[in-house]
């Protein structure tokens, strides 16, 4: 075998290695990736089972919670379009209410409900975490260039479909 020979199948046996290495490190993390959903997203998806992070505002006169053991709580979280219910056993965040942006790691139920291991809240009256507000905009119910998002008091009357058709 020549040198050249030699060479290019050392090539050739470096770049599977890396190739290997790295396809066994992307399909390891894939487990632990957890996606961003909106009520709607998750409405037309559906995520059974798998650990998503769901995004919304907190549904006005949905929070109900109970102290039986151990704090827990259940509520609406809404997009605008959709709502789903949650329930987390837990304490809540202090910054946690409704009308107000949240966040909420767990899996969709089958029965179509979704249980929180984790509810993350917004920390003033102006954030918004970027993947709601990005679920904002392709929902219509907001756009950049015409102002700030919709107050959180009014989620719960914003129409399916923004006026002018978007």
């Amino acid at each position: 075998m020549t040198r050249k020979g030699r060479r290019l199948w050392l090539l050739v046996i470096c770049g599977l290695g890396v190739g290997a290495s790295a396809g066994l490190s992307l399909w390891a993390l894939s487990d632990n990736l957890q996606h961003f959903v909106s009520p709607s997203d998750l409405a037309q998806v559906g995520a059974s089972g798998r650990t998503v992070r769901l995004g919304g505002l907190v549904e006005r006169g949905s929070v109900q919670r109970a102290t039986q053991g151990r704090p827990s709580a259940n509520f609406r979280v809404t997009d605008g379009a959709n709502s789903v219910a949650v329930t987390y056993t837990g304490i809540l965040p202090d910054l946690f209410r409704e009308g107000q942006g949240v966040v909420a790691l767990g899996i969709l139920r089958p029965d179509g409900g979704f249980q929180a291991s984790e509810v993350l809240a917004k920390h003033d009256e102006t954030y918004m975490p970027k993947e709601v507000a990005e679920a904002l905009k392709k929902s219509g119910h907001w756009n950049p260039d015409a102002g700030p998002p919709p107050s959180a008091a009014i989620w719960n009357t914003l129409p399916t479909k923004p006026p002018g058709g978007g």
